[in-house]
């Protein structure tokens, strides 16, 4: 049996034409379902509809063989043993660093606090800069942590899609 997780929300609908392309098709509408596994039109074929950090969990436990995610998760919790094996081109966004035009308070020698739900992607990109920042996870409402003094900047998906 092969397991292919998918991500839940745009992204599973985008994946959904080039499944069928490939003649994967699941045998009951996956949008009017609260189902997480599908059958396919293949006897060895199954589906998992995940969100899309859990997606990674799976394929790196051996739960499914593969999956399709943003790579904005990859980036963030793919670690060494995922990788990208092509880019679907679907569902594109932007990782974007955002500050509010005057900022009042802070120092040019004091650490930036910067907000974000990527961590990791967000600590490789300020070191790669040379900048030191304290990182600050959250998980929604991004651009509120810069308004409530929380954090200088945010680092957060923006969609162009």
């Amino acid at each position: 049996m092969i397991t292919i997780a998918l991500t839940k929300g745009r992204i599973l609908k985008d994946t959904l034409p080039l499944l069928a392309a490939a003649d994967i098709v699941p045998e009951e509408n996956i949008a009017a379902s609260r189902k997480l596994v599908f059958s396919t039109n293949h006897d060895d074929v199954q589906l998992l509809v995940l969100r899309g950090i859990d997606v990674l969990t799976y394929i790196r436990y051996g739960a499914a063989d593969m999956g399709v995610v943003g790579k904005d998760m990859l980036m963030e919790d793919g670690g060494d043993e995922l990788y990208e094996l092509h880019d679907l081109a679907i569902a594109g966004c932007r990782l974007m660093t955002a500050r509010q035009t005057q900022q009042v308070g802070r120092s040019a020698q004091s650490r930036l606090k910067v907000a974000t739900k990527y961590v990791n992607v967000a600590q490789r990109f300020y070191a790669e800069k040379g900048v030191q920042a304290d990182i600050i996870k959250l998980y929604g409402g991004m651009e509120l942590a810069p308004i409530m003094n929380l954090a200088d900047e945010i680092v957060d998906i923006v969609d162009t899609g």
